[in-house]
């Protein structure tokens, strides 16, 4: 029973490191693509495209989705988006977007977990961002 356990688990750790292996170069292709994101487009840039309107938690996500980053740099990002004077729903439907949705790694998400369910997954997190965003507003509003 121990014996074929632990075959099992050889089997899989093996299976998951080829596919890695094959799947390298795509997510190195994604990784430089979001840096290149991320230096061509300036923090003043947003403030002039958000204003106190509705429609910039969805402006606000739709630029979270193309532009990708991780969880860790979100809160200096949102600091300093807020500091410039972009709204808090924009930012915070920006945020979550940029954490949650990856227009710019749909591809390799299509290839690695099939066309449907990343496509789903991606309209869900975008449609997701714009309504945590307006809860989050609505419940300091109410503070």
């Amino acid at each position: 029973m121990v014996n074929k356990k632990l075959k099992n688990f050889k089997e899989s750790f093996w299976k998951a490191g080829r596919s890695l292996f094959f799947n390298l170069p795509i997510i190195l292709g994604i990784l430089i693509l979001i840096g290149l994101f991320r230096e061509l487009i300036n923090f003043e840039i947003y403030s002039k495209l958000f204003s106190n309107s509705f429609l910039v938690s969805f402006i606000g996500a739709s630029l979270g989705s193309i532009l990708a980053g991780n969880p860790v740099s979100s809160y200096i990002l949102g600091g300093e988006l807020l500091s410039q004077g972009v709204s808090l729903i924009a930012v915070t439907a920006f945020l979550v977007s940029w954490v949650t949705v990856g227009i710019v790694q749909l591809p390799a998400e299509s290839l690695m977990l099939g066309k449907k369910y990343a496509i789903t997954r991606n309209i869900v997190a975008f449609l997701s961002s714009i309504l945590v965003a307006i809860i989050t507003v609505g419940v300091i509003s109410l503070l």
